[in-house]
């Protein structure tokens, strides 16, 4: 369904039950709601929770901005590493005013979030400004935006920014199955074949590699949250894998240093992604934060 959320339309998928404790779920970079595995889905309410899944503004089903235009990668990339002011479209903390808006059109006073790579950004803009609206906090393979962490490796920085931004469906496919491929978990390697059908998928769904840029300049003029974190008073949980190639473990350190309430799970053998293997632990670190919250 659809709903106006800090009047922008936002794609909505409420899997309920409708009884269950609301846990809204904040996907990441270019990625839509169908990127969350409907095995995660199912753990999740099996453990009690009404699962409620969207696609980001600019991405997916959701409100495209392409009146805003297509910034240059490269351009702002220079800037970046020139540790010089990145100009975006819009912020991170626009699409958090999103994701509160969500909670709004769907009529929640409090929720538990759980933010993956930019998504756990997005959430910890959530969780610092709107706190009242944050049940437990749960930031999987993400980072403080601190410029003193270690960067992605250098192949899969390269990829990333090899984003195309044209019509090409096919090309699309390609590199994002390399880059997938590349950030995945050394311990889980996707099936090609069906990462294939996956991504296939998702283009059928939607097609929209200028949202996807405006999302990566979001973040990049975003910069360093450590201030910001400091504000957070959620039950936290930070999950993340020993062997994220694209946001590096240190990162999830580094959140638990300036999140009083955190606590840390690092797991061996994960990468970047959501592989069936690990999804019942996921599950449990979730619903293991959320426990947190009512004993609170």
């Amino acid at each position: 369904m659809r709903v106006v959320a800090n009047g922008v339309g936002i794609e909505v998928d409420d899997c309920g039950p409708p009884g269950g404790e609301p846990l809204l779920l904040v996907m990441g970079l270019a990625m839509q709601l169908v990127a969350w595995p409907d095995e995660l889905v199912a753990a999740l309410q099996a453990r009690g929770f009404r699962v409620i899944r969207f696609d980001n503004r600019d991405i997916g089903l959701s409100q495209w901005f392409d009146e805003l235009g297509v910034p240059s990668i490269g351009w702002a990339a220079l800037r970046y590493t020139l540790r010089l002011p990145v100009r975006a479209p819009y912020a991170l903390a626009d699409m958090a005013a999103d994701t509160v808006g969500v909670l709004d059109a769907l009529g929640i006073d409090r929720a538990h979030v759980c933010g993956a790579s930019m998504g756990g950004m997005i959430a910890q803009h959530v969780a610092a400004r709107h706190p009242q609206r944050v049940r437990s906090l749960t930031l999987m393979m993400t980072s403080s935006g601190d410029r003193r962490l270690p960067p992605p490796a250098p192949v899969v920085r390269r990829a990333l920014l090899r984003r195309p931004t044209g019509a090409d469906r096919a090309a699309a496919l390609e590199q994002m199955h390399r880059l997938l491929t590349m950030i995945s978990s050394p311990a889980h390697r996707p099936d090609p074949t069906e990462l294939t059908v996956r991504l296939q998928a998702a283009m059928q769904r939607a097609f929209h590699p200028a949202g996807a840029t405006r999302q990566l300049l979001a973040i990049a003029a975003d910069g360093d949250r450590s201030r910001l974190l400091r504000r957070i008073v959620a039950p936290t949980r930070v999950m993340h894998g020993r062997d994220d190639p694209l946001v590096r473990v240190a990162a999830a350190h580094d959140l638990v240093s300036k999140i009083a309430p955190a606590e840390i799970e690092v797991i061996p053998g994960w990468g970047h992604d959501l592989p069936q293997a690990l999804l019942p632990r996921l599950a449990d670190g979730i619903a293991h934060n959320a426990a947190r919250a009512r004993q609170a």
